[in-house]
């Protein structure tokens, strides 16, 4: 069968896709991935056929656009919210999850996400790919919904592959169910109406199915999965982390126990820089009897006086190549981290911020026995990150508790072992069409 893979123009995200797509093709499959401009090297550098849609996302651009897009969708509320309030898709306090956050919360992302990631031109292009191509079944990101109209434009089978916590589906069923207590004059629903207008475009209508999916495909172990009721089948995370040669350093053990410090790749490369401080973490790690190596590049050393003698700072090293030998990660929450840091049970330092699904991953990280992070009230200082650091180096429960998940990871289909799962569901849903 054919299959197209829909992600939007950022590595993170992509990375996610590339297990999957490469087991697809190894059963004899064909596989093309699309994407915006932005991404076309990351795609043909994992051996992947690519093809560009729509124009370029222009990550750094794009963040100030977003922030555009908030203001101007906040003066649609009679109450807007604060800023950090108007795309809180992780909110989960009963007390704040009323109709009219619920409200503004989909017009807010409607306007400044949804719409923004599936321009019009990137999902004519699409429809025209589709329309061409023809293929069986139509992958996408959670955050590119203009996958699910093409999709539909040409009749595929689709599922949305998560990159994260799955908020869209929670906080959707949410809105629904606020929705249906409505008299139906009152409904206001801002991302059905954009995704009935632009199907309408190619011919097709608004069905839930183009929110969320025929199905999702899901990499987050059933232990720190947020429940829903959409359908979906679970897949194990296999680590890409792009191209990469391993330095002759990584080739021997360390000498004493090893930390990773790593800022991920979303906040360089999407959010427009770190929402922690590098010259703060530093010393915070400088001080441990511990090897730490610190994935950093030359704009983020640039803030730092003086790189810790304990700290051996490199640009890049695949987190699949380096963990096995670490005893920890400090990290920011980002879903690609964490989750190698699941496939090979090490205990995690979760520095969070308000960035989609990072709070309540680090809360359920935390839960789980196999990590900790610091507590909300007022900035982390260097001293409570050594003191969490050094807990978790010293406390057995927590390389015990990441070993168990890190089964619960193994436990779940690999990617070559789901690919029998997504013939038998594309066929189901093709004759059921």
């Amino acid at each position: 069968m054919r299959v197209l893979f829909v992600t939007l123009a950022a590595r993170p995200h992509f990375y996610v896709q590339v297990p999957l797509a490469w087991a697809l093709r190894a059963a004899g499959h064909e596989v093309r991935v699309a994407s915006q401009p932005d991404l076309l090297d990351a795609i043909t550098a994992a051996g992947l056929p690519a093809t560009p849609v729509g124009p370029p996302l222009a990550q750094d651009e794009s963040v100030e656009e977003l922030r555009r897009r908030q203001e101007k969708a906040a003066e649609r509320l009679t109450e807007p919210p604060d800023a950090q309030e108007l795309m809180r898709m992780a909110e989960d306090r009963p007390e704040r999850l009323t109709p009219d956050f619920l409200d503004g919360l989909f017009t807010v992302m409607t306007s400044a996400i949804f719409q923004n990631f599936a321009a019009e031109e990137t999902v004519d292009d699409l429809v025209a790919l589709t329309r061409r191509w023809r293929p069986d079944l139509v992958v996408w990101d959670t955050l590119m919904m203009g996958g699910s109209i093409a999709a539909q434009a040409c009749g595929a089978a689709h599922a949305r592959l998560l990159y994260g916590l799955d908020l869209v589906g929670t906080m959707r069923e949410r809105h629904l169910v606020s929705l249906a207590a409505r008299p139906e004059e009152l409904r206001e629903d801002p991302l059905a109406e954009w995704l009935e207008w632009t199907a309408a475009r190619y011919g097709g209508g608004f069905s839930e199915d183009l929110v969320t999916g025929q199905w999702t495909v899901d990499p987050t172990p059933a232990s720190l999965r947020p429940p829903t009721e959409l359908p979906w089948v679970p897949v194990r995370h296999v680590p890409y982390n792009g191209r990469a040669v391993l330095p002759e350093w990584l080739r021997e053990p360390p000498a004493r126990r090893r930390v990773c410090l790593t800022l991920g790749l979303s906040f360089r490369e999407v959010m427009g820089g770190d929402q922690a401080s590098v010259p703060a973490l530093l010393e915070a790690l400088g001080e441990l009897d511990a090897e730490v190596v610190a994935t950093l590049d030359g704009g983020q050393l640039a803030k730092v006086g003086r790189v810790p003698d304990n700290v051996r700072a490199v640009d890049f090293v695949p987190l699949d190549a380096l963990l096995p030998s670490c005893s920890a990660i400090v990290h920011q929450g980002g879903f690609g981290t964490s989750q190698n840091a699941l496939v090979h049970g090490v205990p995690q330092v979760v520095v969070p911020n308000d960035l989609w699904d990072i709070h309540p991953r680090a809360e359920l990280i935390e839960r789980s026995g196999a990590g900790v992070r610091p507590s909300e009230a007022g900035p982390l200082t260097p001293e409570e990150l050594r003191e969490l650091v050094t807990r978790v180096l010293d406390e057995p429960s927590f390389a015990r508790n990441a070993a168990r998940l890190r089964e619960e990871v193994r436990a779940m289909p690999t990617p070559a072992e789901l690919v029998p799962v997504l013939e038998e569901l594309t066929a189901r849903h093709r004759s059921a069409g």
